[in-house]
C-alpha cells in the first residue's frame, strides 16, 4: 500500500510546547482530525497516547469510530522522575547514547545534534510534567463510549497489569483484547504480530464503521516501525510524549 505522510510541528520538531495538560493533548488531536477532514476515524494509542485517544473519544464521540488501545490502562501511576538524570548536552552522540544507558534504545529518535553538541529533542521535565498530568483515575473516560475498541497488552509489561487490563475489557462493552508475548512497548518488540492484531481489528468492526479515512495513532515509542511491513491501516497518525506526530494515509 503506498502512503504519502505529513509531520505537523508538534512536540519534538517546534517550538517547546507549554500546555501537558490532559485537554491540550486531546485539543490537539481533535484539532489535527479536523484540519485533515477526517470523519469518524480509528485511533490508535500507545502508553500516555492511549490515554489520549480513549480520552478524545469521551470528549469528542463524533470523531471517534473505534480504539485501539496498546498497553494502558484506565488507572495510571507512572513516575519517570529517572529521566531527570539524563544529560541535556553531550560532546558527542556516542557519549550521549552511554550517559542514556538502557534508556537509549527508545530514544534513538529523539536524538540531536545542536550547536553545543549532541542532545534529546525534549527537556525531560516537560516528560515529568506531561506524566504528572496523566496520573490519575480515568475509568469515568474508559467507561464514557462504548464504539468497538482493541486493548492490545503485552503479558511482560510493568505498566499494565493482567488483572486490570482484564477488567477493563471486562466492562467496557464492545471490547476486546489481544495479548502478546512482550513487554510495554508492544509494537517495538514484536512489530509483526502488533501489525498483524492492528490491520485484522477493523475486520471485526460493524460494515459502517470500516471507514477508510484513517486511523489516528497517539502512542510515545519509538512509533516509526509501528509502519514497518506487513504494512500499517491506511492513514495513521503517530504521536510521541517525546517526538513529533506524523499521519500517513493512501496516495
Amino acid at each position: 500500500m503506498a502512503c504519502r505522510g505529513t509531520r505537523p510541528a508538534w512536540a519534538g520538531f517546534s517550538d517547546r510546547a507549554l500546555d501537558f495538560s490532559r485537554e491540550g493533548y486531546i485539543q490537539d488531536a481533535a484539532a489535527l482530525i479536523a484540519d485533515l477532514g477526517l470523519e469518524r476515524t480509528v485511533v490508535l494509542g500507545h502508553s500516555l497516547g492511549g490515554v489520549n485517544a480513549y480520552q478524545l473519544a469521551a470528549r469528542h464521540p463524533d470523531l471517534v469510530s473505534a480504539l485501539i488501545i496498546e498497553d494502558i490502562g484506565a488507572r495510571v501511576d507512572d513516575d519517570l522522575t529517572f529521566c531527570l538524570s539524563w544529560p541535556h548536552r553531550t560532546p558527542t552522540r556516542t557519549a550521549l547514547l552511554a550517559q542514556l544507558g538502557d534508556s537509549a534504545r527508545y530514544l534513538t529518535g529523539a536524538i540531536r545534534e545542536y550547536a553545543d553538541g549532541w542532545g534529546l529533542a525534549f527537556r525531560p521535565e516537560d516528560m515529568v510534567a506531561s506524566v504528572g498530568q496523566e496520573n490519575g483515575d480515568h475509568w469515568d473516560d474508559w467507561l464514557a463510549t462504548d464504539c468497538p475498541a482493541l486493548l492490545i497488552h503485552g503479558t511482560r509489561s510493568r505498566t499494565l497489569t493482567e488483572a486490570h487490563v482484564k477488567e477493563m475489557a471486562a466492562t467496557r462493552p464492545h471490547t476486546q483484547l489481544a495479548e502478546l508475548a512482550t513487554g510495554h512497548t508492544v509494537h517495538e518488540t514484536d512489530p509483526t504480530a502488533f501489525a498483524t492484531t492492528v490491520q485484522t481489528f477493523p475486520d471485526t468492526l460493524p460494515t459502517h464503521d470500516r471507514r477508510k479515512e484513517g486511523t489516528v495513532v497517539s502512542g510515545t515509542g519509538q512509533t516509526s516501525k509501528w509502519c514497518l511491513p506487513p504494512a500499517c491501516p491506511p492513514g495513521v497518525l503517530i504521536g510521541r510524549r517525546h517526538s513529533a506526530r506524523q499521519v500517513l494515509w493512501p496516495s
